[in-house]
């Protein structure tokens, strides 16, 4: 058995109920369908006058003459009608035993579809939850290697090609195939004479239809990693296509997303052309070898008298009946080498090593009362090391900056202290526990951070700042943006706090959405609070009244500002000059620029003396 078939086997568990009756339902679906064709030959006998008089009620002997016993009691209550009421009450009664089986048929149909659909759409829930908590458990780092429209496409399209094509694996192996063994029981109680003449033809059509299907898997992976790329040429578009059209540049993206489709479209063509070749191969097949049974069998009708026409008949609709799901085999059987491919991916992805998790009985608490401790840490993002032996502390209630220019080391401090990354060696301890011993939601819940990326989404604003303090209330969050200046802009709004934003806060100005996320951290009211260029985005007069707000916000917190707006560290307790990964420089922004050193030289560049 396939590996990744292996790893969907726990997810269908939860539905094996379903399973269970859908196999039960399909083994009734494939009697009744044997049973219809087999209902034809006492019809056309009765039509053709051709039925066996059976004057004597039959007994039933045992199981290995069931076959005969009901042959012999269907002519005999056929007989009895003939004689008392006439051929057509016969006909009436045949007639209505077609119906009734073709009824029982497709109610059983329904059954067991009806149990599939619920495993099949279960599982899709199930994979796409365990999916999606994946994806936004895994530290930030492996995103940093991966394209999004792939991991979106593995969601997404791998998903469903999984959810379409592993459950058709049922039908393999339960319905199609009894249906076949059925006829095939039946075919045998007809003819044996004719069924093994029929079965010198099976190896010769499967092997010709496992030929079509060869290389399909291979060229599903590079479709659906074809799928992927086009789908992140698509998502950077839209992000940035503010440049694209500074640039002018959507004749080259344009080039680059059709040359994505040009491939993509080559590797489908191919895979669709294997897949719709083989039904009509099958059926082919299939067709050549009913023709060569019309005249195999015809011989044995006319020439060798060994065979009834009528049962000839009978016999020709149930090797036609094989067809139907030799021709559904054959065609699902491709759909799963494309289920694998697509579930290699999805699976891959799910066995993804987080290398960022809990330790076992993680350290445990809401408060903060001592301070934060970085020694000697070491950290490379690729193989340069961004930071070097760097070290600092900051005491409660106390307020840090770190400033250099772009490229020294200043967010990595953040993404390390939130621990979206884990230190190379050295440590950074709060309240004197090291923080990869911290159970990580209890360490960040102490944290508010404000990036110089404003991270908003789709939503409202009250939906957004909600994020911060889920169960806030209306007030907690007017007092909130009041802090963040946002107040004002908020109520010029159409419906004020349940305004929509927009797609990553589109609708707002630059300076409007670093507001709210100021607004967002302030409603969170944490103990530590990061502040990575968090006025960078605003004009001169809002982020004047904006660090008024900061100042009073981080009075009663140990806060850590990354700037590049030097103006707004002025008051900070302890000013780190970083360069390189290193400390330079550091002591009160009057002793820096007593010192005339890199301090005094980038707050020179700022005309800020």
């Amino acid at each position: 058995m396939d590996q990744n078939l292996k790893k969907i086997i726990p997810f269908a568990l939860k539905y094996k109920k379903n399973a269970i009756l859908n196999i039960v339902f399909n083994i009734f679906y494939a009697f009744f369908s044997t049973l219809l064709m087999v209902s034809l030959i006492p019809t056309l006998d009765v039509l053709f006058d051709k039925t066996t008089k059976v004057l004597t009620k039959p007994e039933y002997t045992g199981i290995g003459d069931i076959s005969k016993y009901g042959q012999n009691y269907l002519g005999y209550y056929i007989t009895q009608l003939n004689n008392e009421y006439g051929a057509q009450y016969a006909l009436m009664l045949v007639v209505g035993i077609v119906i009734t089986t073709a009824l029982l048929k497709n109610i059983f149909n329904y059954l067991a579809s009806f149990q599939i659909t619920i495993l099949r759409n279960g599982v899709l829930k199930d994979l796409r939850e365990k999916l999606y908590a994946k994806i936004i458990h895994l530290p930030i780092s492996y995103y940093s290697d991966q394209r999004k429209g792939d991991v979106m496409t593995k969601m997404l399209g791998d998903v469903g090609e999984v959810q379409n094509s592993f459950f058709q694996i049922l039908e393999l192996v339960v319905r199609e195939p009894l249906t076949i063994v059925f006829s095939i029981v039946a075919m045998l109680a007809i003819s044996v004479k004719l069924t093994l003449f029929v079965f010198a033809f099976i190896p010769i059509s499967g092997f010709i239809i496992s030929r079509i299907g060869k290389n399909l898997k291979s060229k599903s992976v590079r479709a659906q990693n074809e799928q992927g790329l086009f789908i992140s040429t698509l998502d950077e578009t839209l992000t940035g296509l503010k440049v694209v059209k500074s640039y002018n540049a959507e004749g080259s993206f344009i080039q680059k997303f059709n040359a994505s489709l040009e491939r993509l479209l080559k590797l489908s063509t191919s895979i669709a052309n294997k897949n719709n070749l083989a039904s009509p191969m099958s059926e082919f097949l299939g067709i050549v070898t009913i023709a060569v049974l019309l005249w195999f069998g015809g011989h044995m009708v006319l020439v060798e008298h060994s065979l009834k026409g009528t049962d000839f008949i009978g016999y020709i609709a149930l090797a036609y009946t094989i067809l139907t799901p030799a021709k559904a085999i054959s065609k699902a059987s491709y759909q799963v080498k494309s289920g694998l491919a697509a579930a290699e991916r999805v699976f891959t992805l799910l066995e993804q090593e987080n290398v960022v998790v809990n330790k076992p009985n993680a350290f445990v608490k809401h408060t903060f009362d001592k301070g934060i401790s970085v020694k000697n840490i070491n950290f490379a993002y690729q193989d340069e090391n961004v930071l070097k032996n760097f070290s600092f502390e900051v005491e409660k209630g106390k307020t840090i900056a770190l400033v250099g220019q772009s490229g020294s080391g200043k967010s990595t401090i953040a993404n390390l202290l939130t621990r979206f990354y884990d230190i190379n060696n050295g440590s950074i301890e709060v309240d004197g526990v090291e923080v990869r011993d911290w159970d990580m939601h209890a360490l960040r819940g102490l944290i508010g951070l404000v990036t110089q990326d404003s991270i908003l989404f789709n939503e409202s604003i009250k939906n957004n700042l909600l994020i911060g303090k889920p169960d806030a209330t209306d007030e907690e969050i007017i007092d909130a943006l009041k802090i963040a200046n946002a107040y004002e802009f908020v109520t010029t709004l159409p419906n004020g706090i349940n305004t929509n934003i927009g797609d990553a806060g589109g609708k707002l100005s630059g300076g409007q959405k670093q507001r709210l996320s100021i607004a967002r951290a302030v409603l969170k009211n944490p103990p530590i609070m990061i502040l990575d260029e968090a006025t960078s985005a605003l004009d001169t007069e809002s982020e004047k009244s904006v660090q008024d707000a900061l100042e009073k916000m981080m009075q009663n917190r140990t806060s850590i500002v990354i700037a590049h707006r030097l103006s707004t560290i002025q008051k900070a307790d302890n000013i780190i000059v970083m360069q390189k990964g290193e400390i330079v420089e550091q002591g009160k922004h009057a002793e820096l620029i007593a010192k005339n050193g890199t301090y005094a030289r980038l707050v020179a560049l700022q005309s800020l003396e």
